[in-house]
C-alpha cells in the first residue's frame, strides 16, 4: 500500500517537474484517497472503461490531474508512461486538467471549481432514475456509486452549494464526496477568507458527514467510505490532509499549490518517502496492487453484470430491448407527425411544451426540469412524476432557483449515459448557467437548454428580464447550436435536431408572445438543417430581409409592404447562425443570390452583432429594455411593419 501510494506521488512529481508546470500540493496530500478508491472501493474494469454500470469518479479539483493520470496508468487504463511524460504538452493525452473522452478512464471534464461536484450530482440522479425504471428484484442492472474528490475551493464556489442542497434533498445516498481538507489555497490559508463550519453546513443540507486523517492512516479513508455506503444520505467525508505532504520547505503552505517544487525540493521529497528510483519509475508491485481491483475484480464484476443481463433478457425481454437501446443511444427521434391548425397563434414556449410531451410518449429515456419556472417555460412532462426520494416514473426534476447547478447537473446526467436530458429557465438567466453550457460544448455533450421569454416582448417585467446581449454571447461559444425558431413547426424541428445531436448542445430560444405559423412542415427539417433558408420569395427580388424567431413573421409582413411599393424582396429565416456558418460558399451564394451585402437587412430584437456577417443593415436593439405592455415596448423599439419599412426606405 505505502509503495503504491508513493508511486502515485512520485509519478505526479516527475510529470510536473518535466512539464515545469502543474499543481504538486494536492498530489502529495491527496494520493492516499485516490489510491483507496481505485485499489479497493470502486467497481471499475479498466479494459471496459465505458461500462454503463461502473462506479464513476470525478476529480472536481481538476488541477490535481497528474495524480489522476498516474493512478489511471497504474490501474491499467489506456495510458502509457510515455503519455505521462508529455503532461501538459500540446496534443498529449494528459492535458492540464482532465478532459472527458480525451483520456481513457476520465468520467468528466473538470477544473472550473465546483462544476465537477455538480456533474457528479447529475450522475447520481441518473443512477437512481435508471434503477427505478429498470431494476427488478435480484436483477439490478443499474447499481453503482459516484465518487468525488474536491478541495476547499470547490466548496467555496456557489455551484457546489446549489448542487449539494439539492443532493441532500433528494437523498442521493450513492454519492460519496472526499473533501481534501488541507485548509490552504492559492492566496493564503483558507481561514483568511473562509471560517464557516463546512460539515455543519452539509449536515443542514441533509448529508451524512465523517472526518478522517489520511496522511497517517490511509485505511481510515477506506473505512469511512465503507461506512458511507451504509447511509441513506449522500456523504461528505472530510479528509484531513497536508498540502505538499513530504516537502520539507513547502508542505502546508500555498507555495506548493500551483508551481513545480524544483529539482532540489523534489530530491528532498523523494528522500522523505525513501524513494530511490529513477524518474517515471513504475513498480510492478504497485500495478499489481491496484490492478487486483481494477482488472481482476473488475472483470469479475463486469462478467457478473453481463450474466445478470442475460437473465434479465430471459425474464423481461421488452425491458431488456429498451435497456440496450438507451445504453447504445439507439433511439428513433422522428417527431414530424405532430400537427396543429395552420391558423393557430402560439408562443414557441407553448409549442415546445407540446413537443416535450409528445417526445415523452415515444421515447423512454427523457428527463428534464426547470429552475422553478416549469409553468412559464412549459417544460413539465405532464404524465410523469416529480423526481423525489422514492417513486416510479419520475422524469420531472424540480431544481429550485439553482440555474448554474441545474445546467451542470444536466451535463452530469448526459455524462452518465442512458438518458436524454434537458433543462429550462428564462433566457435572461442564461447568464447564470453559461459556464455549464460552455462545459457542455467542451465535453461534446448533447445537453438541451430550453430558454424562454426571449426578447423585449417580455414586457412588464422590464429590462432586468429582457434579453439583449445574450443571443450574441451564446452564439459565440464554440460547438453550441443556438436555435431561435419562428413558429410551431420550426420549434418542432429544432427539438428533433436537438434530440438527434450526438456531440453538440442545443439552445432553444423561445418566445413568450404568440406567433402565427409562417412555415410548412413538409421538407422543413432539411431546410433547417442548413441553418437558414428562403421562407418567402418573389421573382426578381432586389432586397433580402433575414430574421430569426418572432421577427420572421414581422419580416414577411414587411416584405408584403415592400412588394406593394414596388420593391421585390426575399425573406430568409435563419434559426441557427452556428449551423449556417458551417455551410458551403455555394449554398450561401444560392441563398443570397445576386443581392449585394449593402442591400441585405437583418432584423432581430437583440444586439445581433453577428448579423453584420450577412447584412450591412442590422435593425436591432443596443440598449437595455423598457417596462411596459409588450406591444408598447415592441413599438417603442421600432419593431413594427411601418417602422421597419421606413428604416429600409431610409
Amino acid at each position: 500500500m505505502e509503495k503504491a501510494i508513493n508511486n502515485i506521488r512520485m509519478l505526479s512529481m516527475d510529470m510536473i517537474e518535466k512539464a515545469n508546470s502543474g499543481h504538486p500540493g494536492i498530489c502529495l496530500g491527496a494520493a492516499p484517497m485516490i489510491y483507496i478508491l481505485y485499489q479497493s472501493q470502486m467497481k471499475v474494469y479498466a479494459k471496459k472503461s465505458d461500462w454503463i454500470n461502473r462506479d464513476r469518479f470525478i476529480l472536481s479539483a481538476g488541477h490535481g490531474s497528474s495524480m489522476l493520470y498516474s493512478t489511471l496508468h497504474l490501474a491499467g487504463f489506456d495510458l502509457e508512461v510515455s503519455d505521462l511524460q508529455k503532461f501538459r504538452q500540446l496534443g498529449s493525452k494528459t492535458p492540464g486538467h482532465p478532459e472527458y473522452k480525451h483520456t481513457d478512464g476520465i468520467d468528466s471534464t473538470s477544473g472550473p471549481l465546483g462544476q465537477g461536484f455538480a456533474q457528479a450530482v447529475g450522475m447520481a440522479i441518473s443512477e437512481k432514475h435508471l434503477a427505478s425504471l429498470y431494476n427488478q428484484e435480484n436483477l439490478n442492472i443499474f447499481d453503482h456509486y459516484t465518487y468525488v474528490i474536491c478541495g476547499d475551493g470547490d466548496l467555496q464556489e456557489g455551484i457546489s452549494s446549489e448542487a449539494s442542497s439539492l443532493a441532500g434533498h433528494l437523498k442521493l445516498n450513492k454519492l460519496i464526496v472526499l473533501w481534501d481538507s488541507n485548509q490552504v489555497q492559492l492566496d493564503s490559508d483558507v481561514n483568511q477568507s473562509n471560517t464557516e463550519d463546512t460539515l455543519a453546513r452539509y449536515k443542514s443540507y441533509g448529508w451524512n458527514t465523517i472526518i478522517v486523517d489520511a496522511n497517517d492512516d490511509p485505511k481510515a479513508v477506506s473505512q469511512a467510505i465503507s461506512e458511507a455506503k451504509k447511509s441513506h444520505k449522500p456523504t461528505m467525508i472530510e479528509v484531513k490532509t497536508i498540502i505538499g505532504y513530504g516537502s520539507p520547505n513547502k508542505a502546508g503552505t500555498s507555495d506548493s499549490h500551483g508551481a513545480p517544487l524544483g529539482i532540489d525540493e523534489i530530491k528532498q521529497v523523494k528522500d522523505f518517502y525513501n524513494w530511490k528510483y529513477p524518474e517515471f519509475t513504475v513498480l510492478n508491485e504497485s500495478k499489481d496492487n491496484i490492478q487486483a481491483n481494477t482488472i481482476i475484480t473488475g472483470e469479475k464484476e463486469y462478467q457478473s453484470w453481463n450474466d445478470r443481463l442475460v437473465e434479465y433478457q430471459e425474464q423481461y425481454p421488452e425491458k431488456f430491448l429498451e435497456v440496450i437501446k438507451i445504453i447504445n443511444g439507439d433511439i428513433d427521434y422522428n417527431l414530424e407527425e405532430i400537427k396543429i391548425e395552420d391558423n393557430q397563434f402560439e408562443a414557441t414556449r407553448v409549442s415546445s411544451g407540446k413537443v416535450i410531451n409528445h417526445i415523452n410518449n415515444i421515447i423512454p429515456n427523457l428527463i428534464g426540469g426547470s429552475a422553478d419556472l416549469s409553468k412559464s417555460n412549459n417544460s413539465l412532462i405532464k404524465n410523469s412524476n416529480i423526481f423525489q426520494v422514492d417513486g416510479d416514473d419520475q422524469k420531472n426534476i424540480y431544481y429550485g432557483v439553482r440555474e448554474f447547478a441545474m445546467a451542470s447537473i444536466t451535463n452530469g446526467i448526459m455524462l452518465h449515459g442512458g438518458l436524454k436530458a434537458y433543462c429550462s429557465t428564462f433566457f435572461i438567466f442564461s447568464d447564470y448557467l453559461k459556464p455549464a453550457l460552455r462545459m457542455s460544448a467542451l465535453q461534446k455533450l448533447a445537453s438541451i437548454y430550453v430558454l424562454t421569454h426571449d426578447s423585449v416582448a417580455v414586457g412588464e417585467d422590464g429590462p432586468t428580464h429582457q434579453p439583449i446581449e445574450q443571443l450574441t454571447g451564446l452564439r459565440s461559444i464554440p460547438n453550441v447550436n443556438v436555435m431561435r425558431p419562428s413558429d410551431f413547426n420550426e420549434t418542432q424541428i429544432a427539438w428533433q435536431l436537438a434530440l438527434e445531436s450526438e456531440s453538440t448542445p442545443y439552445v432553444l430560444v423561445l418566445s413568450r408572445q404568440n406567433l402565427k405559423i409562417v412555415t410548412n412542415i413538409n421538407g422543413l427539417k432539411e431546410k433547417m438543417s442548413y441553418g437558414a433558408y428562403v421562407i418567402s420569395d418573389c421573382e426578381n427580388y432586389q432586397k433580402i430581409i433575414i430574421a430569426t424567431g418572432s421577427e420572421v413573421s414581422l419580416a414577411i409582413d414587411v416584405q408584403a409592404k415592400l412588394i406593394e411599393a414596388g420593391i421585390p424582396t426575399r425573406v430568409i429565416s435563419m434559426p441557427s447562425f452556428n449551423t449556417f456558418d458551417k455551410q458551403s460558399d455555394e449554398y450561401k451564394s444560392v441563398l443570397f443570390g445576386h443581392v449585394k451585402y449593402q442591400d441585405r437587412y437583418f432584423i432581430e430584437m437583440a444586439t445581433c452583432l453577428e448579423g453584420y456577417k450577412f447584412a450591412q443593415n442590422v435593425i436591432n436593439i443596443n440598449t437595455f429594455g423598457e417596462s411596459g405592455k409588450p406591444d408598447s415596448v415592441i413599438d417603442h423599439f421600432g419593431f413594427t411593419v411601418d417602422k421597419i419599412v421606413d428604416q429600409i426606405n431610409k
